[in-house]
């Protein structure tokens, strides 16, 4: 199955915070259910951004919403969710790139530590059942 490396928070967003765009600056033909993997990367600058853009827009209900910067897993599979098209823009709050991957339907899974890589990957079916 395909998977996408995603940087936390967004990561975690997508999979539990209603984030339904994924802001790229390039297309995918890619259409249906992908593995989010969240980026072994954050930085604290990275998620005090994150975590304010979606205050500032109402996306987030209180500031505890989001789990802590320590809780946050990273370097693994979080979750599935549909890739259902690929956008100039997008009327979604959370869209602020140059293309918009329109999410849906997503499903958290159980943590697989995984390292990522760059654009779509292949996972292999027996590491991760979604």
């Amino acid at each position: 199955m395909k998977a996408l490396s995603i940087r936390q928070p967004w990561a975690w967003l997508i999979i539990h915070g209603g984030k339904d765009v994924e802001n790229r600056s390039w297309h995918t033909k890619h259409r249906g259910r992908f593995l989010v993997h969240a980026a072994q990367g954050m930085t604290r600058a990275e998620y005090a951004n994150a975590h304010d853009f979606a205050l500032d827009r109402g996306l987030l209900l209180t500031p505890f919403e989001l789990p802590s910067f320590e809780e946050l897993q990273r370097g693994g599979i979080i979750g599935s969710v549909v890739l259902a098209n690929s956008r100039d823009t997008s009327k979604s709050p959370w869209y602020m790139g140059e293309k918009a991957f329109l999410l849906a339907d997503p499903k958290p899974l159980p943590f697989v530590r995984l390292k990522g890589r760059l654009n779509f990957f292949e996972v292999p079916d027996e590491l991760v059942t979604p």
